[in-house]
């Protein structure tokens, strides 16, 4: 009899600590790991009309700038480049799609879906816990919702993506170096849970 694979989200066996680190309230924040998404690497010239047809919005091309919404976007890498995020199943059919439509043109689509797992990090305070491993101005003045960057984190290579003025990010990283960024962003937090726990 066949069996079945599941596939594992690399941060299951955390996902109590990350939810204790939690706290409400004016100074709370909050970490989560997100459902598997499809991810998938997009290298082509955004001057294609016809990836409207298959995305539904336009690639953006202002540096660090993300179109779509929470379910499916479309991040800025690069002059040429774009990270792809959609639910889960959707790797196949997006990379076929997306095949179709550079073909014949310079270009690449790669599924990187199994690269990297996504995090959430969400409340009052989850500007200044970045603050304490990142280099990035994080202002709202100059990264807000909608924004994007490739940035170290805790010496980590991530991109962050901020979601809405909550404020809320989602914090993409390599599935090798997840476990060692959600305790990094265990500690961080734990000055914020001081609210809830007295």
């Amino acid at each position: 009899m066949a069996e079945t694979l599941r596939r594992h989200r690399p941060l299951e066996q955390l996902s109590e600590t990350m939810q204790r680190a939690g706290g409400d309230g004016p100074r709370g924040v909050s970490l989560r790991e997100l459902p598997i998404m499809a991810q998938v690497n997009l290298r082509a010239d955004p001057s294609n009309a016809r990836f409207v047809d298959v995305l539904g919005f336009t690639l953006p091309t202002e540096p660090n700038t993300v179109a779509g919404d929470s379910d499916r976007a479309a991040l800025w890498l690069g002059p040429d480049e774009w990270l792809l995020v959609a639910p889960e199943g959707a790797e196949r059919a997006l990379e076929q799609a997306l095949r179709g439509t550079i073909a014949g043109a310079h270009g690449s689509v790669v599924d990187v879906s199994a690269n990297r797992t996504l995090l959430e990090l969400e409340g009052p305070m989850a500007r200044e816990v970045l603050m304490k491993g990142c280099s990035l101005d994080l202002h709202p003045r100059r990264f807000g919702p909608g924004r994007c960057a490739q940035t170290a984190l805790a010496r980590i290579q991530v991109i962050l993506w901020q979601l809405s003025d909550g404020p809320c990010y989602r914090i993409l990283v390599r599935c090798s170096f997840a476990p060692y960024l959600a305790e990094w962003l265990v500690d961080a937090m734990a000055e914020y849970q001081a609210d809830d726990h007295h």
